[in-house]
């Protein structure tokens, strides 16, 4: 899928919402989008990783990491598992660690920073609940689309999935 979201915010002025620009690219899949499902966690990486493990065809997973820059919550190895099971990508409103590995896997990652420390699993978190950053809110079973220009979401999907 090859994603430009100028174009669409040029084609859908009226249906998306913008993401502020506070993230950055890691993936070696810079153009990227789906149906959206949110894991909502604080420094535990739990719920990334149970969701990296079922099916993702045609999603993208946001994550709403509370703006920590303290510990990361996507590595290498939950990457590859997503990577594996379909998932587009990762957008997270927090860190990753792995940087050199996750970029050159075929997989959409945006996220605040890196940092080498990985969380502590304590099953906290919680999956398909709204959530905000970036000054947009993001809905379970709506539409993200990003590329190298920004991220941005609707609530209609704005390209047809192959």
């Amino acid at each position: 899928m090859n994603i430009a979201t100028p174009d669409l915010c040029d084609a859908y002025p009226d249906l998306v919402r913008i993401v502020e620009p506070i993230l950055n690219n890691y993936g070696g899949k810079t153009s990227f989008g789906g149906e959206i499902v949110t894991v909502k966690c604080f420094e535990d990486n739990s719920r990334v990783k149970e969701n990296a493990g079922k099916p993702g065809q045609g999603k993208v997973m946001v994550v709403d990491g509370g703006g920590s820059l303290k510990k990361a919550l996507l590595g290498d190895l939950i990457a590859e598992t997503a990577l594996n099971n379909g998932w587009e990508g990762f957008i997270i409103y927090g860190c990753i660690r792995d940087v050199e590995p996750i970029g050159t896997m075929k997989i959409g990652v945006k996220a605040l920073n890196s940092i080498p420390l990985k969380t502590q699993r304590k099953g906290e978190g919680e999956n398909n609940v709204q959530i905000t950053f970036g000054g947009v809110t993001f809905n379970p079973g709506e539409y993200v689309y990003a590329d190298t220009t920004g991220i941005i979401v609707s609530s209609d999907p704005l390209i047809k999935s192959d």
